[in-house]
Parts: C-alpha cells; sequence; structure tokens
C-alpha cells in the first residue's frame, strides 16, 4: 500500500506543511492563468496556437535562464530569501500583466505587455521554488529530501488543479485584468504564512562551475525534460482540445491531472527515500506515456479525462524520485544549484513545448501534441531503465 509513513520530528514537518500551504496560494499566480491566456489569445484576429504557446511556454524560459542564480542564492543566502524574494515577484509581474487585459490597448501592444510579464513570472517562479527546496531540505535533512520534493511539487500542482478552472470561471466573467489581479494578491498571503518559519543554516564549500554540475546530473535532467513534455502539452492545449471537439467543462482535464498528481504526492511521497528513485521515477514515466497514448486517440470526453488521470499519476512522482538521485549526487552546499539546474532541464522541455506544439497543432490538431508527449516519456523510461541496469551492475554480489 502506498501511504505515507511519517518518522518525522513534528515540528520541522509543521513548519514544512506552512511552507507548502504558502506556495499553494502563491503558486495560483502560475496557475490561474495559465488556461486562460491561450484562450483569450486567440480570441484576438491574427494570434494562433504558436502566439498562444509561446506566451504559456515563454515564462519557462527566463525560468532556465535564472536557475543558476537562484540555485546560488539559496546555497549562499538560504532558502528562506530566496523564496520571499521569488514570492514579491510573483506581485509585481502579475501586476503587469493586469495593463494585459485592457481592451483599450491594441492586441500588439497587450502581447507584448503580457510577454514581458510572464518573462518576469519565469523568475519569480525559479526562486520561489528552488528556495522552498532548500528551505524545507535544510529544515528537515538531506534523508527526507524526497518528501520535500514531493511536498512541494504537490502544494504546485494543487495550485494548478484549482487554478485552472476557477482562472477560466474568472477570466470568462469578468476578463484576463481582473484575473491578472487575483493572481498578484495571493503571493501576498503566501509571503505573510511564511514570515515566522526560521531560516535553514547554509552550508559552507567550494563551488564548481554551474556547467560541471550540470554534467553530473545530465542523464536525470534529459529524463525530467522528456516528462515535461506531457505535462506541458497537456497544461497548454487539453482546454483547446476539449472547446475544439465543442465537449464540455474544458478546465475538468486540468482539475483530473491537477488531482491525480497531488494524490501521488502525498500518497507516495516516501518512497523515493525508502525504496530508491529511479525504480519509482521508472514506474511513473510509463503510467504517463499510457495517459499520453490514450489523450492521443481518445473519441470520447471521458476517455480524455481518463488520459489525463493517468498522466498526472504519471507525472507526480517522476521529478522527486530523480530529484532524490540529484541530491544524492552533489554535496550538501551545492543543493540548491544542482536542484536548479535540475529544474532547468524541466523548463526547458516546458518552454519548448508550448510553442512547437501549438505550430503543430495548426496543421495536424490538438491529439499530435499528446502523441509527442506519449513517445518522450516513453524516451525517458528508457533512459531510466538503462540507469537502472547500469546502477545494478554496480553493486556487488
Amino acid at each position: 500500500m502506498c501511504a505515507s509513513h511519517v518518522k518525522s520530528d513534528p515540528a520541522p514537518l509543521g513548519l514544512l506543511g506552512r511552507l507548502a500551504i504558502a506556495l499553494f496560494l502563491s503558486y495560483m499566480a502560475v496557475a490561474l492563468p495559465l488556461a486562460a491566456i491561450p484562450v483569450s489569445i486567440l480570441h484576438w484576429p491574427g494570434y494562433g496556437n504558436g502566439l498562444a504557446g509561446l506566451a504559456v511556454g515563454v515564462a519557462f524560459f527566463s525560468t532556465i535562464l535564472s536557475r543558476n542564480h537562484a540555485g546560488a542564492f539559496a546555497d549562499i543566502r538560504g532558502g528562506r530569501p530566496c523564496m520571499r524574494s521569488g514570492l514579491a515577484i510573483y506581485v509585481v509581474a502579475s501586476l503587469i500583466c493586469v495593463l494585459a487585459g485592457m481592451d483599450s490597448l491594441p492586441h500588439a501592444a497587450r502581447y507584448t505587455i503580457l510577454i514581458m510579464g510572464r518573462l518576469l513570472l519565469g523568475i519569480g517562479e525559479s526562486l520561489t521554488i528552488v528556495g522552498m527546496l532548500g528551505w524545507g531540505i535544510g529544515l528537515m535533512g538531506q534523508q527526507r529530501a524526497g518528501r520535500v520534493l514531493a511536498w512541494t511539487g504537490a502544494a504546485m500542482y494543487g495550485a494548478f488543479a484549482v487554478g485552472a478552472p476557477v482562472g477560466l470561471a474568472i477570466y470568462e466573467h469578468w476578463g484576463l485584468g481582473v484575473l491578472m489581479l487575483v493572481s498578484a494578491l495571493l503571493p501576498l498571503v503566501g509571503l505573510t504564512l511564511v514570515h515566522g518559519v526560521p531560516p535553514s543554516q547554509p552550508h559552507a564549500g567550494g563551488r564548481p562551475p554551474f556547467w560541471r554540475i550540470l554534467g553530473t546530473i545530465r542523464w536525470q535532467g534529459i529524463a525530467v525534460a522528456l516528462q515535461g513534455v506531457g505535462f506541458a502539452a497537456l497544461g497548454a492545449f487539453l482546454p483547446l482540445r476539449f472547446l475544439h471537439a465543442h465537449w464540455p467543462y474544458a478546465g475538468l482535464g486540468l482539475t483530473c491531472f491537477g488531482l491525480a498528481f497531488v494524490t501521488g504526492r502525498f500518497m507516495c511521497g516516501h518512497l523515493p527515500d525508502r525504496i530508491g528513485g529511479l525504480k519509482v521515477a521508472l514506474f511513473s514515466l510509463l503510467i504517463e506515456a499510457a495517459g499520453q497514448y490514450l489523450l492521443w486517440c481518445a473519441p470520447t470526453p471521458l476517455l480524455a479525462l481518463a488520459g489525463a488521470v493517468l498522466t498526472g499519476a504519471g507525472c507526480s512522482m517522476v521529478y522527486p524520485s530523480l530529484g532524490v538521485e540529484v541530491v544524492r549526487l552533489v554535496a550538501p552546499h551545492m543543493r540548491g544549484t544542482a536542484l536548479g539546474g535540475f529544474a532547468a532541464f524541466q523548463d526547458l522541455a516546458y518552454g519548448a513545448t508550448g510553442p512547437l506544439a501549438g505550430l503543430l497543432a495548426d496543421h495536424f490538431g490538438y491529439g499530435i501534441v499528446f502523441l509527442i508527449g506519449g513517445l518522450c516519456a516513453t524516451g525517458a523510461a528508457v533512459i531510466i531503465l538503462a540507469l537502472l541496469t547500469v546502477h545494478h551492475g554496480k553493486e556487488p554480489a
């Protein structure tokens, strides 16, 4: 049975819970507009799926470019100031995007403003997530890194599950400007919640070049990047596929994904620490691939929702499972930088999938993006199987 077994001091576990709740509320700044942005842009004359996908994915490019800085920030100054800085940037970025909801502005100006806000949001996301991981692992200890990674992701994608339909509802009733204003207010609540959580002490030590760290974790990074293609495709294009097929409840697919994702994180968050990250990652990737293939060929909304559930259950444990392996490969004083680099691989997949899948969808329909997601998840499973084979070969007889 995949129930969580906790042998933790209740004090740091409670602090981790506060951080997770704050992240859940704050990550709504990312989740609320995620499904509404492409729907909004596609109503503008001359703006197609490619530009809609770019508006969603561009935040991930700035996240990639800021991962090294965020990791160094967390390693040198600590996770607490890193996360708090990221939450403050969430507020500013969302306020910039409020201007994109002004109907009096030309569409080109609104799109430019939206891109600028999304770029800044990506920097905030980098600092927030890396800061949360460094802060949480510092409070809980490296032996519970898998739990910290799992709870961090559960908070993020719990917000994703709730934020997608709520964001679409706000957009449909009050427009993009009000949606972005709500997105700016919630990180302020998160800042208040983390105010009383004590800092974790940073570790001293030398700092090898960032590219050397990336080389150390490259296979885990490539695998998590391939896994991220399916998530990015689902996040950007599943609501559009429902709308294009004239299926009801366009936001429900994202909710199904998010609920399956969060359930997996809370129920199985202890497994990477207990049985090893590679084994959990392999099983998870196979489930994700099955979900993506089902989304590709689903003829009914019910089967599409089942594909979203499988994708969410599969995606759930890939990042924390491989993240545990990354933490074990580096010294404690490089933990934030290594996790930042590891996340950058996933960010690259998120950023590239949106515009590229949008162009393919323009020519071949929305199903093609889920076929690609399934193939990428299958490729990641092959990589993990190879790593397991090498790891098993190194074990003593």
